[in-house]
């Protein structure tokens, strides 16, 4: 495998939170983990994972944005 075949597998984080919820579009879900002092949204597109990590009071302004399947995960 080359190297850039080897990052399509890898998750790329974005720090863009309008580039995160514009992707939303194309994606199937996205799952949200709830950690203690931080919210990781994870969009799963077609071709690849993509993660955000949010502080918690920006996180349901955000997540009622997103325009795919919401999945909460379990602790």
């Amino acid at each position: 495998m080359t190297a850039t075949q080897e990052d399509k597998h890898m998750p790329s984080e974005i720090t863009d939170v309008d580039r995160f919820v514009a992707m939303s579009a194309k994606a199937k879900q996205c799952q949200v983990k709830r950690l203690k002092d931080t919210v990781k949204l994870k969009l799963r597109t077609p071709s690849q994972l993509y993660t955000l990590k949010i502080e918690p009071l920006r996180a349901d302004e955000i997540i009622k944005k997103l325009q795919c399947e919401i999945k909460e995960e379990e602790k």
